[in-house]
């Protein structure tokens, strides 16, 4: 099993929880972005810069996906994709998206697009708090224990 991480938008707390886990678990980590990337020297860890343009990091993460993968994103279409693919999904947040839960997650997206596409102000998301990095990392290493090396 193989962890990717939709890098250009994750959080910096985020991407050192899953550092840790990576070298702790020996679990592959892969951060992909249309930027480059600063990674600790780990043979657990690596990235890939993507060129630029809508999606490509997107449409790159889910044609490198094997079933079981794990993909850290807040971006819910691409979640939708993952799961579709057979891998799951997690946000920074530490809500696992599901079978069950992505086409609410699709339909509330889209209603807000359409809100701010009308005028209305929605504002944007909460700022990532404590309580948000712990859920994380709760449901990270909830994922691992999992499916981690040696499981799965």
């Amino acid at each position: 099993m193989k962890i990717w991480v939709d890098a250009d938008a994750c959080p910096v707390v985020i991407k050192e929880i899953l550092f840790r886990a990576a070298k702790r678990t020996e679990t592959p980590l892969t951060l992909v972005a249309n930027q480059p990337m600063r990674t600790p020297p780990s043979k657990w860890i690596d990235s890939i810069q993507v060129g630029a343009g809508f999606d490509v990091a997107d449409n790159e993460i889910v044609r490198r996906l094997g079933p079981g993968d794990l993909v850290i994103t807040a971006d819910i279409p691409l979640a939708a994709e993952v799961i579709e693919k057979g891998g799951q999904a997690l946000n920074p947040r530490g809500e696992l998206y599901t079978r069950d839960n992505i086409r609410e997650r699709l339909s509330m997206r889209d209603f807000m697009d359409t809100l701010r596409s009308s005028g209305v102000e929605t504002g944007g998301p909460a700022a990532l708090g404590p309580r948000d990095r712990q859920a994380f990392g709760n449901a990270l290493d909830r994922w691992l224990a999992q499916n981690g090396p040696g499981r799965g």
